[in-house]
């Protein structure tokens, strides 16, 4: 990859990349830092990377690097004892983008990445398995889990507005 492929990545890319980081997270500043440091981690191995896979190479540091720091942040949490929130069920909806993003925090975080991927995103089966590391089987079965468990959500007697 040139120094050009990579400068057209950062812009084609970055936008896509953050959404998807915050999607998962839910906060900004953390997705911010996670698409600076996968963009880093392309950089060194810039030459490495082939420019027509240079996006599925990002999406997959992405996705690796934002679990590298789920799972580095819930062991500090647990190393200090402290407790986890506890969530309200009284919620005052607004509008139906409330209550997708509700949602979305309700599933696990495997199948909250895949079906952003896939719907948000428009990734293959494929292609999701690659970021993700996953076979094309077990993308289509975390997609299914995903979507049941939101359909689930969303007609529950806690959501109706």
């Amino acid at each position: 990859m040139t120094i050009n492929d990579y400068n057209h990545c950062v812009d084609e890319y970055s936008d896509s990349v953050f959404r998807f980081l915050l999607k998962n997270t839910g906060d900004a500043e953390t997705a911010r830092d996670l698409v600076q440091e996968s963009f880093m981690k392309m950089w060194i191995k810039r030459k490495e990377v082939q420019s027509e896979k240079a996006k599925s190479y990002l999406f997959t540091t992405a996705y690796h690097t934002m679990i590298d720091g789920l799972r580095k942040n819930s062991r500090m949490t647990r190393m200090e004892g402290h407790e986890h929130k506890t969530e309200s069920v009284d919620h005052g909806y607004n509008d139906l983008k409330e209550v997708l993003e509700e949602a979305l925090t309700r599933l696990p975080e495997i199948q909250r990445s895949v079906v952003l991927l896939r719907d948000y995103e428009g990734y293959s089966y494929e292609e999701i398995g690659e970021i993700t590391g996953l076979n094309e089987a077990q993308v289509k079965v975390y997609i299914y889990r995903a979507r049941v468990g939101l359909k689930k959500y969303l007609v529950s007697t806690e959501t109706v507005m």
